[in-house]
């Protein structure tokens, strides 16, 4: 279906060298989407891209920290000298940090913030200053159950992901009129590398199964289908949302 078309798009997803990422990017592509992969690990990336291309897609790759503000500043710098307009930006980068808050340092504390919200902020600043003046753009921040919902050590991310949720719709009241939509996805519990501790803790995998009404862990390529829905034309009128992919954990007691 057209509506669901990305050819002739340019997508920039961060933190795509692997797990939610690298399914997002990889499903963006197959709609028809020219990429740009991201990372720290300009090795990591480069592979990834390569074997993307062997399969068709276009890629290219831009290693920088979503955290560090004056690469990011750069980075969109470089994209303007090489003619390159990222008309879909996936907001996807993140980390997570387990610990009591009676236990995290500041730093520590910080260190989530920035990676997890404040990247989002910028690199959705840098991307948005030229999305206005083409008047069009789609954005995507990645964001979480704890969106919504707390869970015990894990407070930096959970406010980081709450952040999200109203950064989306922030974005909204000021872009919204050039053009531009912002929205979020809220995954689940996912099948993924940061997971794999949780996902091999008989209780906490139990608990998982026993508290979604799916009764399973979610797979990034489920991520696939909202994420070219949000970055389409098929979401032309649809701004400021988050929409949780998650087999029904938000929504039930």
């Amino acid at each position: 279906m057209t509506l669901f078309d990305l050819s002739g798009r340019t997508a920039l997803v961060t933190g795509s060298s692997r797990g939610l990422g690298l399914a997002i990017a990889t499903g963006l592509a197959e709609a028809g989407a020219s990429l740009v992969l991201n990372g720290v690990d300009a090795a990591r990336l480069e592979a990834r891209a390569e074997t993307l291309r062997a399969k068709g897609y276009s890629v290219r790759t831009a290693a920088f920290n979503v955290a560090d503000e004056a690469a990011v500043v750069a980075a969109f710098e470089a994209f303007d000298m090489d003619d390159v307009a990222v008309d879909i930006l996936v907001n996807n980068a993140g980390i997570q940090l387990r610990k009591p808050i009676v236990e995290l340092s500041t730093a520590e504390w910080q260190k989530v913030i920035d990676t997890n919200l404040t990247s989002a902020f910028v690199v959705g600043r840098e991307a948005a200053k030229r999305m206005i003046p083409r008047k069009s753009g789609k954005i995507v921040n990645i964001g979480s159950l704890t969106s919504e919902l707390a869970r015990a050590t894990v407070a930096p991310y959970t406010v980081a992901k709450g952040g999200i949720k109203l950064l989306t719709k922030s974005m909204t009241a000021e872009w919204a009129e050039h053009g531009i939509q912002v929205n979020a996805i809220g995954p689940g519990y996912m099948i993924t590398d940061m997971n794999e501790a949780l996902i091999n803790n008989p209780q906490f995998d139990a608990w998982v199964k026993g508290r979604t009404p799916a009764r399973r862990w979610g797979k990034p390529e489920e991520l696939v289908g909202t994420a070219v829905y949000l970055s389409s034309a098929a979401s032309n009128f649809v701004s400021g949302q988050i929409i949780y992919v998650d087999g029904g954990m938000i929504s039930v007691l």
